[in-house]
């Protein structure tokens, strides 16, 4: 049974909606250099220094779904589903626009709280990320990114600013967006690419502490300016499944667990892992860890663990297995689960196991901040999109997490990723479609942005009006 304050709503980041790129006096981000194509993912990859806008190649962050001149359409219809929660981001580059100011941009406050308002005119409670992605790129050539630790004071003036002038509006927060994603995807994780012969792993450690001492130090000054705001971290979920009884099987999945849910070890319980000491080592990392540092971390946990899940994920030690398509995670495909368009497989028991693993950990509330189906929409004849395989795959995971409360796991809240059409972040396509509300506007950026609702809108109406009992 959900509680009765229990938080349902959507979720969406401000480089995949946003658009406007320039607008207002906002500076380039990472995700602005990223195109759509074949090119993506050797951008994604940190694999092109330095990174330069690639000539003939189409950038879909830089319009977006227009969601900065639409928000308060969007957010009446988010309204007229129900929400009580809405998950969003702040670009860091429209409030600094290279990330290192020492005063910020007024046009982006202006915007922001003119948003947030929208949100708590309807009663909707904002959840919002203070890096999902977009790391301004004046910082990314100014210092590497993450890779120096001047980021750690252009990123706590950066959230001191959102607290100070967003109080009163936001309550929830969250530091860094799928924090272990810099391990699998460095550029659009966290801002780095590396230069040839660079050692990859001791770069990407790296960068990995100073946000995580980032991370601490935002929430230390998140506590300070208001004890109230619940502070959170979030990582991409899904439990790794061994491919068999095999016990290498087992064992390559643990370490691959382990791989991402380091980073929220120190966010959630203030500390490195022991077992982090032979993964630096195997790697030949060494962490420049300054006073301070380590005290920080442990005074500065987090306040709730979130994460996003999609699907399980698989590992086997046999290399013959085959992989599982379309996950930015290294899996093997698990032979019992179906999956979706993109090769994705749909396991909602899966989220009742990840949520019970995760709290058994932390013994911290969690909150699931993305979860959703990406899948092509067919607008029939009469206008009406019929996306019932989208209905079947949230009920069942809306039944595991009801499960999962069962079994004593603490859940504030659920906010399913992409509550409108937005530009998918693993593949830059709009084709890849997640929304109750369809958008229309193609993976070329062709389209008028009409609105549409889907029929899952008035399901998940019901759903939430319901607090999850009505699912059919």
């Amino acid at each position: 049974m959900f509680p009765e304050n229990f938080l349902w709503g959507g979720a969406i980041a401000a480089n995949q909606a946003e658009g406007a790129y320039l607008e207002d006096g906002k500076g380039l981000t990472t995700v602005d250099m990223i195109p759509h194509g074949k090119k993506r993912t050797y951008v994604k990859f940190g694999d092109m220094y330095p990174v330069e806008f690639m000539e003939g190649e189409f950038y879909p962050s830089h319009d977006a779904i227009d969601f900065y001149h639409r928000y308060k359409e969007d957010i009446k219809l988010f309204a007229e589903m129900g929400f009580k929660c809405f998950r969003t981001s702040i670009a860091w580059a429209r409030i600094f626009p290279n990330g290192d100011e020492e005063t910020p941009n007024e046009a982006g406050i202006a915007f922001y709280t003119d948003m947030f308002r929208e949100c708590k005119k309807y009663g909707i409670e904002p959840l919002v990320t203070l890096c999902h992605f977009d790391v301004p790129m004046g910082l990314v050539r100014k210092y590497e990114s993450w890779k120096s630790r001047e980021m750690i004071d252009c990123f706590a003036r950066y959230a001191r600013v959102c607290f100070e002038r967003f109080d009163g509006l936001v309550q929830y927060w969250l530091t860094f967006n799928e924090i272990n994603v810099m391990l699998h995807s460095p550029f659009s994780g966290a801002g780095l690419c590396f230069k040839q012969g660079e050692n990859r792993d001791q770069a990407i450690y790296q960068g990995a502490h100073h946000e995580l001492v980032a991370s601490a130090l935002a929430t230390k000054i998140g506590h300070e300016i208001n004890p109230n705001n619940k502070i959170g971290c979030m990582m991409a979920g899904g439990q790794f499944y061994p491919y068999s009884c095999n016990p290498e099987d087992v064992w390559l999945a643990m370490n691959k667990d382990r791989d991402n849910l380091m980073f929220i070890d120190v966010q959630a319980r203030g500390y490195y892992p022991s077992y982090s000491k032979r993964v630096f080592r195997e790697k030949n990392v060494v962490l420049d860890i300054r006073e301070g540092d380590l005290e920080l971390l442990k005074e500065n946990t987090v306040d709730f663990v979130s994460f996003s899940y999609y699907s399980s994920r698989c590992a086997s030690a046999d290399p013959s297995v085959s992989s599982a398509d379309g996950n930015l995670f290294k899996s093997v495909k698990n032979p019992y689960l179906k999956a979706s368009d993109w090769g994705w497989q749909i396991d909602p028991l899966g989220l009742r196991i990840t949520m019970n693993a995760m709290y058994d950990r932390y013994q911290k509330p969690l909150f699931i901040v993305e979860n959703g189906l990406g899948a092509k929409d067919v607008i029939e004849e009469d206008g009406s999109i019929n996306d019932d395989y989208r209905i079947a795959y949230l009920r069942e995971h809306i039944k595991a997490m009801d499960e999962a409360i069962e079994d004593g796991v603490e859940l504030w809240g659920y906010t399913t990723w992409g509550c409108i059409d937005l530009v998918a972040a693993s593949t830059g396509e709009m084709s890849k479609r997640y929304g109750f509300i369809y958008v229309d506007r193609d993976d070329a950026g062709n389209g008028t942005l009409e609105r549409r609702k889907k029929k899952s809108f008035d399901w998940y109406k019901k759903v939430i009006a319901s607090n999850g009992q009505e699912l059919d």
